[in-house]
């Protein structure tokens, strides 16, 4: 009698899912993090464009400011105090302080300047008070004894206007405060650019070639032509 011969099972074996798990949870959290980081880098730019616009064609302007000519508009005039007027600026004979609320309203009707709370300089003679403001210039001055005002205004025009808010010159605490927000959502758009390319690398092969180009230029300008 013959004997049966078991073979072994040639039915292949089942292959197991991990991978297939692995890899779509890789693209899950890609997917994720593409559509978090477009969002947050379209919000960012939108945010910044008209101000990116503002400071590109601004920095073009003082780079060449010696080459812009402007003619400023100086406007002198002169007013006399009233005496009761007068007689509120009182006995200080010097330091820093805000003229009188009534002076201060007075002036500003009569000269077309907002005061407020400015700090005028003092002193036993005369009240100076500089009035500087973006792409302008003004001060007032007041005798004390005998009431007589001068005020100057120079106007510079827009270019030095613009230029100025560039440099956040002589434009208050609200625009302070406007480019220090300014400045993070760029920080924001200029990052969150940056882990896009690093997403999109393994696509594009200049990618990091051209941020490099971008760091050695101005480094290489600054080592050899600055000094």
């Amino acid at each position: 009698m013959c004997g049966l011969i078991l073979l072994p099972s040639t039915r292949p074996a089942r292959l197991s899912p991990a991978p297939a798990q692995s890899v779509t949870s890789q693209q899950q959290r890609r997917g994720y993090w593409l559509r978090t980081l477009h969002q947050w880098h379209w919000i960012s730019s939108a945010i910044c464009l008209i101000g990116m616009l503002l400071f590109a064609a601004t920095g073009i302007t003082l780079n060449h400011a010696s080459k812009i000519e402007a003619k400023p508009e100086v406007v002198n005039r002169q007013a006399q105090l009233p005496p009761a007027l007068l007689a509120k600026l009182g006995s200080r004979q010097e330091g820093n302080a805000p003229l009188p609320a009534p002076v201060a309203t007075w002036l500003g009707d009569e000269f077309s300047v907002g005061i407020g709370r400015r700090q005028a300089e003092w002193s036993d003679v005369e009240i100076y008070l500089s009035m500087p403001r973006p792409g302008a210039d003004a001060w007032l001055s007041i005798d004390r004894e005998t009431g007589s005002v001068e005020y100057e205004s120079t106007d510079r025009g827009w270019v030095s206007y613009f230029n100025d808010l560039h440099k956040g010159r002589n434009a208050g605490a609200a625009w302070g405060w406007f480019l220090d927000i300014f400045a993070i959502a760029c920080l924001v758009f200029c990052i969150t650019g940056l882990f896009l390319l690093q997403l999109h690398a393994r696509q594009r092969r200049l990618t990091w070639p051209m941020v490099g180009l971008g760091l050695v230029v101005p480094l290489l300008l600054a080592l050899i032509f600055i000094h």
